[in-house]
């Protein structure tokens, strides 16, 4: 029984990590678990997602952790300050739904977030 309970609480202690899906453009996904308080970049550098390079580690100050949010996520995060804004103005190809993945902080409210990093960054 003792098993039984443990096994029911490690699956359920997994359970509420949060999951960050990332997507490469080739299609290529990697979904992880990503601990609440990290941020999205964070969670590609502890896992080696490749497309997110992160040369200033996490300052705002390069725009290399460019992703593209899934747009049915976009309006479900805060929104982008205007100095993350301003280097996503710098990054490669930004689009509607360019995010610096340095400002997005993982939470249970995002469980499940879907994101694809560019073809190459800046």
């Amino acid at each position: 029984m003792f098993c039984i309970l443990a096994l029911f609480l490690y699956i359920l202690i997994l359970h509420l990590m949060p999951k960050i899906t990332y997507i490469d453009q080739k299609g290529n996904s990697k979904t992880i678990e990503v601990d609440n308080g990290l941020t999205v970049m964070e969670g590609a550098i502890q896992n080696n997602v490749p497309g997110i390079d992160a040369d200033c580690g996490g300052s705002m100050a390069c725009a290399t952790c460019h992703v593209y949010v899934e747009d049915s996520w976009f309006n479900k995060l805060p929104k982008a300050e205007e100095a993350e804004q301003d280097m996503i103005d710098m990054a490669y190809k930004p689009n509607k739904s360019s995010r610096l993945s340095c400002q997005i902080i993982v939470s249970d409210e995002i469980n499940g977030l879907i994101v694809t990093t560019p073809e190459k960054q800046t």
